[in-house]
């Protein structure tokens, strides 16, 4: 078993066919299912299923391997650079999109400026995935939603955020100064999806005063949510930092009251051994949410104790 073979594999995975992987590698289609067949052969099973060019459950398995097999090796190019004073290699950040709306911005800017370097690699994702991304190690560091209790993964808390309601003109709710947990319980509304965590605290907190919430629709993606809500399909409960700056339109924002505030944390895998370039990128993500100064209302940064 050799590095080329894991990487044709992943590319294979990839790009989900043989050629496809080809033009990828800069090679031909006959080299690369040499590689994934000496590999097979290695192994003693099959990791490509040749009729749908999926990976097999043994190939998944050889795959998230291989995933984390590279990553080590691009964690070493960078560490040896880290010892020249040069931070180079490639980070693969993932980020909810509510708040990569205006982080990621930021974040390149100072990165360019700070670490030419580095690339970065963005995945806009929900928290779900994001976690699993960075459990299976295809993902180095992510913005997610808190709280997140899992063995496998280290939080660094990154700012708070209040709860606030897109009400359409028309609607019931549309002209109150702020909304309580039992005003919204008396109407059905557009909320993310049960086992979520935005969800699960606005549950939990709806429980505490004796009432239930009522979803229209479910998601698992904040943007499409906001999106539908801004569109008069329904009231929705967003995060503060849903609120594109400066738009304007049929509907009024109403503060939630009576829940906690929003969460979201930097994530990476605990005892992993980040690269010095990922360790760059987790520092200026903190940073830069910590000093920028025009945050949306609603959005407070976590202060360093």
């Amino acid at each position: 078993m050799d590095r080329k073979q894991l990487r044709t594999l992943l590319a294979v995975a990839e790009h989900r066919s043989f050629s496809g992987a080809a033009a990828a590698l800069g090679t031909v289609q006959s080299n690369v299912s040499a590689h994934v067949r000496r590999l097979e052969d290695e192994l003693g099973v099959e990791l490509i299923d040749r009729s749908t060019t999926e990976p097999t459950e043994e190939g998944r398995v050889v795959l998230d391997r291989a995933r984390r097999i590279e990553g080590e090796f691009d964690s070493l190019a960078s560490d040896l650079a880290y010892l020249r004073d040069v931070v180079v290699g490639t980070v693969r950040l993932g980020a909810i999109g509510t708040t990569a709306r205006w982080l990621v911005p930021k974040l390149l800017r100072a990165v360019w400026s700070e670490y030419p370097e580095v690339r970065v690699i963005v995945l806009d994702a929900p928290s779900s995935a994001l976690i699993t991304g960075i459990t299976a190690r295809s993902l180095d560091l992510a913005v997610v939603n808190l709280p997140i209790e899992h063995p496998d993964i280290d939080v660094e808390p990154l700012f708070t955020e209040d709860r606030v309601l897109i009400a359409p003109e028309g609607h019931p709710l549309h002209d109150l100064e702020e909304v309580g947990l039992a005003e919204l319980a008396e109407h059905e509304l557009l909320l993310e999806a049960r086992g979520t965590s935005f969800r699960d605290v606005l549950d939990t907190a709806a429980e505490e005063v004796g009432v239930t919430l009522r979803a229209r629709a479910e998601f698992d993606g904040m943007r499409l949510l906001t999106s539908l809500a801004f569109a008069g399909f329904g009231a929705g409960v967003v995060p503060a930092s849903a609120i594109p700056s400066g738009m304007d339109g049929p509907w009024r924002i109403v503060p939630v009251v009576g829940v906690p505030l929003r969460r979201v944390g930097l994530i990476r895998a605990h005892r992993a051994m980040p690269s010095a370039a990922a360790r760059a990128i987790g520092e200026v993500t903190a940073r830069v949410v910590r000093e920028s100064t025009d945050h949306a209302p609603g959005i407070v940064p976590e202060q360093l104790p």
